[in-house]
């Protein structure tokens, strides 16, 4: 007979497979997210966590206990409890022990747990030993007063509790990091104390907001001194949205003009510092830095050593340099997504967690005081048939000699419980003596008294209150301490740009006619000599410093920028410009121009237009540079006229026809780019003639300096006085200079304490 399978599993099979990826990864993501990945709001604990303190307790290693191999732990929580790789069930016990991991360490080290440079240094878990610290007992008080919801272990032989009955909201004093399936989260530690200050005021004012709570818990709280800088408005948007960022800045001092830091942020390891600073010294980055130790010991955990290269240097600049390259400055991501009391994921913001907890606390402190209520009742009931039995101590002795069923019989005659009857009969001979009456009396009139005061807390809000009040107060003294990562205003650290750390020197600027780039240093290289490639010649040098940008214009009217660090030596023949630039095809450099004090500059082309421009118009970050000049096709640019005075100084303009014009400078506008306004003016027939007039010279002409006109062989010299027959205003016609002198050359600018006869 053909064998056939169950109908579960025919129908198994018959699922659709888009159906069954689905179920298969949704079921892997729910149990990633809530029993792998994401803490519970309750204890604030994962579950490998919360079963490495569960099994602790178990194996009774309490804060007070001897320490026992850490292995033996590991192998007691996988045996038990939580079957997974016994390496990563040790790296959540180290990260339990580690003091510079959390904030209060559920776990008492002893070994080698690593330390702050290094935290997975940690030695093997047959060498390491343990134990729960003080602060674990927080957890575990009250873990059988009825308190926690329990579940079987995943072989069904053990129980194991579901969450564990944290006095105080963990989730925040420790905070938590993981990656779960579609969502992570990443809740920094607080101070115990803050937040208990916070827990009573919101116990006391229900209604308190946002606002009323950043009052009492101003930041979160690290493992380490390192001053925390995010400005105290953008740290309670975090706590408004419970997502955000956080910066942490090193702690240091000067000390004999050297900067020494002791204090780094959370994670931040000091070797990994020492290794950025020590790279950028090595890639001459740091010039202003001679030397960095690392002095860290046993007394002094975290000294790094900075030493400058002399008085001179400006600390304050260089820290901040500092800061906004190394890790002595992090910032760390805020993400306050966990799981709820009602056993979803998500991101919550301060005041949902502070209310969510207290609720949760309160349901916990109900059940543990009706476990004690129950077991006083239970108790004082027992108690009561003791009495009973004293009071008729030789009915109840003769019944039980001579009663084939003492239990019933003593049920029957004295109107006992079940209970109350057992009791009577486990009773020893000796407790039968006056004295143990007068004990159950007393015993009795005690647990009245507490029954009493029980059921005043159970049935009164404002004393059950009170009494949440005052278990939060006892746990902030016993197991609260000072704030560590002070919370200070600071300014945004800067990084040094290439012009400040660099040795500012005069350099010369050469450009060949092909388009060849380099630099010489200092100013008395004479360009000319300077070897080129075959075929190639000068077409352009500048004389500037290291430390300012060049700008170079082309024939389109467009500027580039580049510094001259940046610049091969002339040593070499140099490198091609289109190497650094993203210049068009159609285009070449043609000018290059640097300036002291963003002075201004005139632009002209031969249309006959022009404006004047500052030397910061020209800046620009970008390789193919941008518009300056604004060029009507067959027009040529002129070479930028440097400005001295632009309220004084005059324009020379001179056309291809002879006409001179001179007018004052600012007569032109001040424009970032354009085509500017008309300099000359030419009429249409002129221009659209075969041979059309153009603007051929444009000069600028101090105040007091002579004019010299030179045409061929032949100059003629416009002193002062002679040159007010050629002003005028912008845009007029000008003037025609004498016979014999029309075909201008050039023009040379004479100053009159230089002039000789």
């Amino acid at each position: 007979m053909k064998e056939t399978l169950p109908s579960a599993v025919e129908d198994y099979e018959k699922i659709p497979f888009q159906e069954f990826t689905q179920k298969a990864y949704l079921n892997y993501s729910m149990y990633v997210i809530l029993d792998r990945a994401l803490p519970h709001i309750a204890d604030g604990l994962k579950p490998v966590q919360r079963r490495i303190v569960y099994s602790m307790s178990q194996l009774g290693l309490a804060s007070t206990a001897k320490f026992k191999k850490s292995a033996r732990t590991v192998g007691d929580v996988l045996g038990k409890f939580h079957p997974h790789g016994d390496t990563a069930c040790y790296e959540a016990m180290v990260l339990l022990a580690q003091p510079f991991s959390l904030r209060y360490p559920l776990v008492d080290g002893q070994g080698n747990w690593g330390d702050p440079n290094d935290p997975k240094s940690f030695a093997a878990m047959r060498y390491t030993e343990s134990r729960l610290s003080k602060y674990a007992d927080l957890f575990l008080k009250e873990l059988d007063q009825g308190t926690s919801d329990w579940s079987p272990n995943f072989d069904g032989t053990l129980k194991e509790p579901k969450l564990l009955p944290a006095r105080l909201p963990n989730i925040l004093l420790n905070g938590s990091t993981g990656i779960a399936v579609g969502m992570a989260t990443s809740i920094l530690p607080h101070n115990l104390r803050e937040v208990a200050k916070a827990l009573i005021h919101l116990i006391d004012n229900e209604n308190a907001d946002l606002d009323t709570i950043s009052k009492f818990i101003k930041g979160p709280d690290f493992p380490t001194n390192a001053e925390i800088i995010t400005p105290a408005s953008e740290i309670k948007d975090i706590y408004k949205t419970g997502k955000g960022r956080l910066k942490m800045r090193a702690k240091f001092h000067i000390e004999d003009s050297e900067i020494i830091f002791t204090a780094l942020p959370h994670h931040a390891s000091t070797e990994k510092i020492y290794e950025q600073i020590a790279e950028q010294m090595e890639a001459k980055k740091l010039p202003m830095v001679i030397d960095i130790r690392d002095e860290s010991d046993n007394e002094d955990p975290t000294r790094l050593v900075v030493i400058p290269r002399s008085n001179r240097v400006d600390l304050n600049a260089l820290t901040d340099h500092l800061f906004a390259t190394t890790d002595l400055e992090k910032s760390y991501s805020f993400n306050m997504n966990m799981i709820g009391i009602n056993g979803r994921p998500q991101v919550k913001n301060l005041l949902d967690v502070l209310t969510e907890w207290l609720e949760y606390r309160a349901e916990t402190v109900r059940k543990k005081l009706n476990f004690r209520l129950e077991k006083i009742l239970n108790r004082l009931h027992i108690l009561e048939g003791f009495l009973t039995a004293f009071l008729n101590i030789d009915e109840v002795i003769k019944i039980i000699r001579n009663s084939d069923q003492p239990k019933k019989e003593l049920i029957k005659v004295f109107s006992l419980s079940e209970f109350q009857a057992s009791a009577i009969l486990e009773i020893k001979l000796r407790q039968l003596a006056r004295l143990e009456e007068i004990k159950i009396q007393s015993e009795q009139k005690d647990l009245n008294s507490q029954r009493k005061k029980l059921e005043k807390i159970l049935g009164r809000e404002k004393t059950f209150k009170d009494y949440i009040k005052e278990e939060i107060t006892s746990d902030a003294k016993n197991y609260g301490d000072k704030r560590r990562s002070p919370i200070k205003k600071r300014k945004e650290a800067e990084k040094f740009s290439a012009t400040d750390i660099m040795d500012i020197e005069p350099v010369t600027i050469i450009l060949s006619k092909n388009g060849w780039i380099r630099s010489a240093k200092g100013h008395d290289i004479n360009p000319e000599s300077v070897k080129f490639k075959s075929g190639d010649s000068l077409l352009e040098f500048l004389r500037t410093k290291s430390d300012k940008p060049i700008i170079f214009l082309d024939n389109t009217g467009r500027s580039y920028m580049l510094y001259s660090h940046r610049l091969p030596s002339a040593r070499s023949n140099g490198e091609p410009l289109t190497g650094h630039l993203s210049i068009q095809p159609n285009a070449c450099i043609k000018f290059m121009l640097s300036s002291k004090n963003n002075q201004h500059f005139l632009i002209g082309s031969d249309s006959g237009y022009g404006f004047v421009i500052r030397f910061d118009a020209f800046l620009t970050q970008y390789k193919n540079g941008k518009a300056i000049v604004s060029l009507k096709a067959g027009h040529q640019l002129f070479p930028p006229e440097r400005v001295v005075d632009l309220e004084k100084d005059n324009i020379v303009a001179v056309t291809s026809e002879g006409r001179l014009l001179i007018f004052r400078l600012n007569q032109l506008p001040n424009l970032q780019k354009g085509q500017g306004n008309k300099i000359i003016s030419i009429p249409k027939k002129e221009l659209s003639s075969t041979n059309p007039e153009t603007l051929k010279l444009l000069k600028i002409l101090p105040r007091n300096a002579n004019l010299v006109i030179h045409s061929g062989r032949h100059f003629l010299k416009l002193t002062p006085g002679n040159q007010k027959n050629y002003i005028g205003k912008r845009g007029q016609r000008g003037k025609k200079l004498p016979r014999g002198y029309q075909i201008v050359d050039r023009l040379e600018i004479v100053p009159i304490e230089h002039n000789t006869d």
